[in-house]
């Protein structure tokens, strides 16, 4: 099976990101877990670690096994790697090349030689603002594949598009880019 980098940033639904650890564990898929600062605040590190059965990579000053761990994770272990949820914070943060934190140096370490796939997740402005829809243009230009957000009720009480697809349906997605 393949080893899947899943990325997970801050998101009141990264909850949903634990339950696409377990799917692909059990589909036989290698999991590392690399998860913002902000993602921790929702889902704690025993989560993952337990789901996939690595340790989790959080920041780029502290892996001191692999302290290249954003050149090792993308180009030397991944067969894929996807962003689930993908903040708007990130989202913008990578389509303008910043990479303050272990996911933006990452990103930018990326040669698209493997898929690298973006599930964006956020209230409706947030998403269909000029400067989101902007940076998923440029980030689908440099062969980013995007998973289309759902409809529906979000976290805050609104109804709309911006909810995270389920992990179902990534797992799903995921598959079919693999194949």
């Amino acid at each position: 099976m393949s080893k899947i980098l899943l990325c997970v940033t801050g998101s009141i639904s990264c909850y949903k990101a634990a339950e696409l650890t377990s799917l692909l564990t059990k589909k036989g898929h290698e999991v590392k877990v690399l998860a913002t600062e902000d993602a921790l605040r929702f889902v704690g590190k025993a989560t993952f670690e337990g789901l996939s059965k690595n340790k989790i990579y959080t920041d780029l000053w502290s892996n001191d096994d692999e302290p290249i761990a954003h050149i090792s994770l993308s180009q030397k272990w991944a067969d894929a790697i996807i962003v689930y949820p993908a903040s708007a914070d990130t989202i913008n943060k990578l389509a303008a090349g910043i990479a303050d934190n272990l996911l933006g140096a990452l990103f930018l370490a990326n040669n698209f030689t493997k898929p690298f796939i973006l599930a964006p997740a956020m209230n409706t402005n947030m998403f269909m603002h000029p400067a989101t829809q902007k940076a998923l243009q440029t980030l689908k230009d440099w062969g980013t594949k995007i998973m289309e957000p759902g409809q529906g009720h979000l976290a805050c009480g609104d109804k709309g598009v911006g909810r995270l697809p389920e992990a179902s349906e990534a797992l799903e997605f995921l598959e079919k880019v693999l194949n």
